[in-house]
């Protein structure tokens, strides 16, 4: 789409010849598709990641489908580069970046150690949504890593990503494409909205398969440590790795923190606030009562609902300052669907959103994460 320009009177008041204002260009959008079953990418599909690949070998960012969320790419061992990331997302220097590789190869040759529990890990569950902590080589530059000794890898199993990096040669690093402390996009959509004309190029593959971040777990530690729960429970990686992992909820954990006098964030997401809609969020377990009260305030209301078929639902629902969303009893349908809902009633105008508290089996440790902090 190219620039437009608009035409404003001189700060003068007298001088009214028009003064052209250039504005950057919305991304490119390019559509990427490549079927299960499918040997290679159709001619479309190839030419738009020959392109991305392109971009990034210049330096440039790229907004990438992942099967978790969309991040938002760069050469990771462009320091340069991985600070346009930061610009664009409005990111604190603080919180260090996803490293994507093609491979273990590609891994080794950003670490300074690959721990037997990582060699382990990447081998059951690789490619996939599962990031390790693992210590860095000095090829990561600082900037990735927020100037800690760790680095936070991941080998992505979207045949389109995975392609990607093959193309650029180049790990790449990819934080969430959305600005700071606000909903992850699993959509193309997300991602214009949210970034618009900060970044070059956007891939869209629809929407994503799991709808929220991956796993990462701290290898560096004895047991290992889970610092952000994601799409690869804590049970799938004690019975692949045969020992126990430690995990703890976000609000008592520390997530994040290294060990001993090392105290850098090892891993993105684990901010006290983060994956906050616009609207304000409030969590509770007595939300009819809540949602009451706030009706009679004056506000319009949204409803993230456990249990719409219940009558006192159904009451409040017919009240035209409430909305009430559904959502899935099922721990990874709600998981896929969660951002994508506070995405749209983003656009609704509410005054206020409010989610019912979800059960607290360990199925439901990455749906919890997210609504916690989301609520702070």
């Amino acid at each position: 789409m190219p620039s437009c320009s608009v035409f404003p009177v001189s700060a003068t008041g007298n001088d009214m010849t028009p003064v052209p204002v250039h504005r950057p260009a919305l991304p490119i959008l390019a559509t990427v598709n490549w079927p299960e079953g499918a040997g290679t990418p159709d001619p479309a599909t190839a030419a738009a990641l020959a392109a991305a690949a392109e971009k990034l070998t210049n330096g440039q960012l790229v907004a990438i489908p992942t099967e978790t969320v969309y991040g938002l790419a760069a050469n990771a061992t462009d320091p340069d580069a991985v600070a346009g990331i930061f610009q664009a997302k409005g990111r604190p220097a603080t919180n260090p970046l996803i490293v994507h590789v093609s491979d273990e190869s590609m891994a080794l040759t950003l670490v300074s150690q690959w721990p037997d529990i990582a060699q382990k890990a990447a081998a059951a569950f690789w490619p996939g949504p599962l990031t390790l902590v693992v210590p860095k080589a000095d090829a990561v530059p600082d900037i990735v890593t927020a100037g800690g000794r760790t680095v936070a890898l991941r080998c992505p199993s979207l045949k389109v990503t995975h392609q990607l990096i093959k193309l650029s040669q180049r790990p790449l690093a990819a934080p969430s494409a959305n600005r700071s402390e606000a909903v992850s996009p699993t959509t193309a959509q997300h991602v214009l909205e949210g970034l618009g004309n900060r970044i070059g190029m956007i891939l869209d593959n629809g929407p994503c398969e799991h709808g929220l971040e991956s796993t990462v777990l701290d290898c560096t530690v004895n047991p290992p440590k889970i610092l952000r729960p994601g799409p690869i429970s804590a049970v799938q990686l004690e019975q692949a790795l045969g020992i126990s992992v430690y995990s703890s909820e976000p609000e008592t954990s520390g997530a994040g923190q290294g060990s001993g006098s090392d105290t850098v964030l090892r891993s993105p997401g684990t901010q006290q606030r983060h994956y906050a809609p616009r609207t304000q969020l409030t969590l509770s377990k007595n939300a009819h009562s809540v949602i009451t009260q706030l009706i009679q305030d004056g506000h319009r209301v949204g409803w993230l609902c456990n249990s719409p078929e219940e009558s006192a639902v159904q009451t409040l629902a017919k009240s035209p300052e409430v909305l009430v969303i559904p959502m899935p009893k099922d721990p990874t349908a709600y998981a896929r669907s969660l951002y994508a809902t506070l995405h749209a009633l983003d656009q609704r105008g509410l005054g206020r959103l409010i989610v019912d508290a979800v059960p607290s089996g360990p199925e439901w440790a990455a749906v919890r994460d997210r609504l916690n902090r989301a609520a702070t």
